[in-house]
């Protein structure tokens, strides 16, 4: 496995040509999917012909530093879904996203919290990161929790996508968060 960073109790790695099918499962989830999609699974070959080739070619534009990352139980090595971290498409290479996508037997374990402030960590300290942010519907309390106990700040709100009008809770709009990295060493 190539391993890309290790926490307590997580390995994260970059995706291969072969993870196509575990991409596929989580997003076939509907619990997995409520905030993204209304519930309605990605379809499989969007994955493997548009999402995992956009994946890798992330890797050779960030030189694997940056970009979607898989994560797994370090016990029994489980795939529990993936940690993102990476600038915008041609956004500044200090300015990058946090974001997680888990599947629903790895909720309410800490897991989002622990993945991510490995992330923050290694962004502030070795990638030359200057702020992350992280975006989320204003109704998901889970993932605003999780920004939170990362010492991340409300910046401001944000319109939801048109494409995502119909998903529960779009009416309330859209949040995004951030911390700078001098926010990040105070805490």
């Amino acid at each position: 496995m190539d391993t890309y960073l290790e926490t307590e109790r997580l390995v994260l790695r970059r995706f291969t040509a072969d993870d196509a099918d575990l991409l596929t499962e989580l997003d076939s989830d509907p619990a997995v999917m409520r905030y993204l999609s209304g519930g309605d699974p990605t379809p499989p070959e969007v994955i493997r012909e548009r999402h995992l080739p956009n994946i890798l070619a992330g890797y050779e534009k960030w030189n694997g530093d940056l970009g979607l990352f898989a994560a797994h139980e370090k016990d029994g090595g489980a795939f529990i879904g993936w940690f993102i971290l990476r600038p915008e498409a041609e956004g500044p290479l200090d300015e990058v996203e946090l974001g997680y996508r888990l599947r629903q037997s790895a909720w309410g374990k800490g897991y989002a919290t622990e993945g991510s402030r490995a992330l923050l960590g290694k962004a502030f300290t070795e990638l030359g990161v200057r702020v992350v942010w992280a975006e989320t519907m204003s109704v998901n309390r889970g993932s605003r929790n999780v920004m939170e106990k990362l010492g991340m700040t409300l910046a401001e709100a944000i319109p939801v996508p048109s494409d995502m009008m119909a998903v529960e809770g779009s009416e309330h709009g859209g949040v995004r968060y951030e911390i700078t990295e001098e926010q990040w060493k105070q805490r």
